[in-house]
């Protein structure tokens, strides 16, 4: 897309010091895609107790409104993201990409998945998670200063934990999960994990200045300072994202325990002293955030997913939080929450006609105990009756914080009863349709180009180094682009502007012309679209920007001609583009076209984006 606040990059004389600033840019693409797990299958398959095809597994996720993105192997993983060089040592054992709702924190882990799985297919029941205070409770302290950088500290004690390499791994990955889901990236909430057996309470959450901290941090062999720590991990691929978020504070949170060893430094890096191992008993929860609601709902996500592996199953002990004011409270809550929903608004929704016993029985499979109440509803009309109303009582878990609303609550139950089992019907109402007139004009621009001989090229946002390199026969240091500094993939490397892909297909070889796709977009002041035409042949393009109105082509035609410096406005026309019906006009577009090669010439135009859009 040619936008115009971008010509300066596109002007010849601006050109090199554009690139150079764009090479030296650190890029990072945000996502916004949905969570994503990657669970081996075989032991996906162990847990649920049988054996799936892969066309069985993918339909029973999409019956439990989750989505089997992939089937791959940590040999094919490695090989996509580091190449095959890298991969050859790599497992071949098969591995299911699991798309989960991005809401769904209890879902990612495989503890999670299982378990929700196993209730939706009635093989077991929903647990019910325990919070109970010791005799002699841990305690948290935290300080008042550490309300100028992370004001918020909670935990929590998992005991007796026996941990496997498989549970292990996944206790690390939902940690990972949280920090990049709800945590948004370690700026809301961060979560330590400690041996709780190697520190003594109670523990004190502080913030002092980075120059009086000093510890060993995570598989160090030595102490570090803060100031030295953020030296350290600034070359670290996976923790340097992490270090803007406090490094520029007057302190920096750090959590001692009564010994003043140091558990964490959030939301960087843990003490090696507290790291857990495979033969770690007892396990110290610490969160720290901005957001109290959004800490709790990960500790309670995290205790209630591992206290699986407890002697004790689904029983957590809590850890006293002391707040500055001295108040003291307890978490994790575990609580549970009550709704109550009217059958008949369920069903409405829905598009079903199902009894509340049946509701009751599909939300149940959704890990929402219900039970059913009748209630007395006065209908607002004055002079009616009162009448009896059926509602459905639901539990909610802690592990179900997506669930906050009864619209929740009926999709939880659309999904049980299966969508496709929903009968069709027509609409209620009638609707007449009516096309987009941008749609319209899109369309007439691309049917009529392509039977003039054109060829559409749609091109990647996002490419690979190789392919706007050596399959170019270009080197790469020429290529005026933007360089990715985290890439997913291989495929993915680099955003190349968009005329100089442009050049980059004109100088291919093609029989026929080519034309370059058009984008649409609005803003506040009207709806537009630019459309780039290259012909190799000719050497010719045109750039096109529709109007509302013939006087509103014609104004911009004047615009460019008017411009100082002197554009190539000399060479633009107007075009009007008619939608008939028979013999009749019901529809009239109006666009100005100006040649792309005299806008881009160092004796015409400023660039390709000087040419301004309509008012």
């Amino acid at each position: 897309m040619l936008k115009s606040k971008h010509a300066a990059e596109f002007e010849p004389e601006y050109e090199a010091e554009a690139v150079k600033k764009l090479h030296a840019a650190h890029v990072y693409i945000t996502r916004p895609t949905m969570p994503t797990i990657n669970v081996g299958r075989d032991h996906l398959f162990q847990c649920l107790g049988r054996q799936y095809t892969d066309e069985e597994f993918d339909t029973l996720c999409f019956e439990f409104g989750i989505e089997l993105d992939e089937v791959t192997s940590e040999k094919q993983m490695v090989s996509r993201e580091q190449g095959e060089e890298k991969a050859k040592e790599a497992s071949e054992s098969a591995i299911y990409k699991i798309e989960v709702p991005a809401n769904r924190y209890d879902l990612l882990c495989m503890e999670g998945l299982v378990r929700g799985l196993m209730v939706y297919l009635g093989r077991i029941e929903a647990p019910v998670y325990r919070a109970i205070k010791s005799n002699a409770p841990e305690r948290m302290i935290v300080k008042p200063e550490t309300q100028a950088v992370r004001p918020f500290g909670i935990g929590a004690v998992l005991r007796n934990v026996t941990f496997t390499k498989e549970s292990y791994e996944s206790f690390i990955d939902l940690q990972d999960k949280l920090h990049q889901t709800i945590g948004r990236r370690r700026t809301i909430v961060a979560i330590g994990t400690h041996d709780l057996d190697t520190i003594q309470g109670p523990f004190t959450y502080e913030a002092l200045p980075p120059d009086q901290i000093k510890f060993k941090p995570l598989n160090q062999s030595k102490e570090f300072t803060a100031v030295e720590m953020m030296d350290l991990y600034s070359r670290d691929s996976h923790l340097k994202h992490y270090l803007p978020i406090i490094k520029d504070k007057p302190v920096y949170p750090v959590i001692y325990d009564r010994n003043r060893v140091v558990l964490s430094m959030p939301p960087i890096i843990n003490g090696d002293h507290t790291k857990i191992t495979l033969n770690t008993k007892n396990v110290f929860i610490d969160i720290t955030a901005t957001d109290l609601n959004k800490a709790s709902i990960v500790l309670d996500t995290i205790v209630a997913m591992f206290s699986h592996y407890c002697k004790e199953q689904y029983v957590v002990e809590s850890v006293e939080i002391e707040r500055p004011d001295k108040s003291v409270e307890l978490y994790p809550t575990l609580k549970y929450r009550s709704m109550e929903v009217p059958i008949s608004q369920i069903n409405s929704l829905v598009g079903i006609n199902q009894t509340p016993e049946t509701i009751a029985k599909l939300l149940t499979k959704m890990c929402l105990k219900s039970k059913l109440t009748t209630k007395q509803v006065c209908p607002c009309s004055k002079g009616v009756e009162a009448r009896e109303e059926s509602f459905v009582q639901i539990e909610v878990p802690p592990t179900r914080s997506d669930v906050i609303h009864a619209c929740d609550v009926v999709e939880d139950v659309a999904i049980a009863y299966g969508y496709n089992n929903i009968a069709m019907t027509f609409p209620s109402t009638n609707t007449v349709a009516q096309q987009l007139p941008l749609n319209k004009l899109s369309d007439q621009l691309r049917s009529g180009v392509c039977e003039a001989g054109f060829t559409e090229a749609l091109t990647f946002a996002l490419c690979s180094k190789e392919d706007v390199g050596s399959k170019l026969r270009r080197k790469l240091e020429d290529v005026p682009a933007v360089h990715i500094s985290n890439p997913k993939t291989l495929e993915f490397q680099k955003s190349v502007v968009g005329i100089k892909e442009l050049e980059m297909i004109s100088s291919a070889p093609c029989p026929q012309p080519l034309v370059f796709s058009f984008n649409v977009y609005e803003n506040s002041a009207c709806k537009s679209f630019e459309l780039c035409l290259a012909s190799p042949q000719s050497e010719t393009a045109v750039l096109a920007t529709s109007h509302a109105s013939l006087s509103e082509a014609q104004e911009h035609v004047l615009q460019l001609r008017n411009a100082t410096p002197p554009r190539s406005g000399t060479f633009a026309q107007v075009v009007k583009l008619s939608t008939m019906q028979g013999s009749q006009c019901v529809y009239n577009d109006f666009m100005t076209i100006v040649p792309l090669k005299a806008l881009t010439s160092p004796s015409g135009a400023n660039g390709i984006n000087s040419v301004p859009h309509s008012p």
